[in-house]
C-alpha cells in the first residue's frame, strides 16, 4: 500500500520512511527536508503566512500557505483533493492550497490570492496550477451534496451530471476549482488533468482505498518554492 512516495505522516506508514520520501522531494526542489513544510489540513479556507519553517509537531492548522521567503517549500498533501500552487515570480510571492470540495466551497482559492496580494503580489501576475485530483467520472455524491451547492448558487449545479444510480450525481472537482480560480481574477491558471483515482500506479486515492475496503492510504504531495 505504501510502496510509492507517500509523504503523509497521517497514514500508518513508518514515519522514518515518510521522512525519507520527503527528503527525496526536498532534494528535487533544491532545499533541506526540514524546509519542506505542510500544515495540519482541516478542509478550511484558513491561510498561514510563512516566515520560517516549523517542526512537524508544531504545524499550524489550515489548508493554505503563502510566503516571500526563499528556500521554504510549501507542500500540499492530497489523496483525491486538488492541490493548487500559485506564483507571482516577479513579485517574489508563492502560495499553496489544499482544495477539496469543502475548501474550494469555503473559498480557500480566493483566500490564498488575497493573502498573496497582501504580501505584494499582483493579481494579474499570479499563475496557478491545479495538480492531480479525482476526476468527475470517479466522484459520485449523494443528493444532499449537490443541494448544498445549489443553495449557495443555483448556477453551481453545472458541475454535476447524473450518476447511473438514482438520486446520485457525479461532481467535477477540477472544473469547480477552476471556476473559483477564474472568480479570483488572477493572470492565468492551468489544470494538470491526471485522475488520482484512475492512475493507481502513480497516485494515492482516498476514494479508491474506500471502495476496496482498505484501512489506510498514502498522501501525494505537491510543492512550490522560491529559489534562494
Amino acid at each position: 500500500m505504501f510502496e510509492s512516495l507517500n509523504c503523509g505522516y497521517g497514514s500508518d506508514d513508518d514515519p522514518s520512511l515518510v521522512r525519507r520520501n520527503r527528503q527525496v522531494v526536498a532534494e528535487m526542489l533544491g532545499t533541506d527536508t526540514d524546509r519542506l513544510i505542510t500544515t495540519y489540513q482541516i478542509h478550511s479556507a484558513d491561510v498561514v503566512r510563512v516566515e520560517k519553517p516549523w517542526l512537524r509537531e508544531h504545524a499550524p492548522h489550515g489548508d493554505a500557505m503563502v510566503t516571500r521567503v526563499p528556500g521554504i517549500a510549501l507542500g500540499v498533501l492530497a489523496a483525491d483533493c486538488a492541490p493548487v500552487l500559485f506564483a507571482d515570480p516577479e513579485g517574489g510571492v508563492v502560495g499553496s492550497a489544499h482544495a477539496g470540495w469543502q475548501g474550494a466551497f469555503k473559498g480557500v482559492v480566493e483566500a490564498v490570492v488575497a493573502a498573496m496580494v497582501d504580501l505584494g503580489a499582483i493579481r494579474s501576475r499570479i499563475h496557478a496550477q491545479v495538480g492531480p485530483c479525482i476526476s468527475q467520472k470517479n466522484y459520485e455524491v449523494g443528493p444532499e451534496f449537490r443541494e448544498r451547492f445549489a443553495e449557495m448558487d443555483a448556477g453551481l449545479v453545472k458541475f454535476f451530471v447524473p450518476s447511473s444510480r438514482p438520486d446520485h450525481w457525479m461532481f467535477d472537482l477540477p472544473a469547480f476549482v477552476s471556476f473559483r480560480l477564474d472568480q479570483a481574477a488572477i493572470g492565468s491558471f492551468s489544470v494538470f488533468g491526471a485522475c488520482t483515482y484512475e492512475l493507481e500506479r502513480k497516485y494515492f486515492s482516498y476514494r479508491r482505498t474506500t471502495h476496496r475496503k482498505e484501512s489506510q492510504y498514502g498522501r501525494n504531495i505537491s510543492a512550490i518554492m522560491l529559489k534562494q
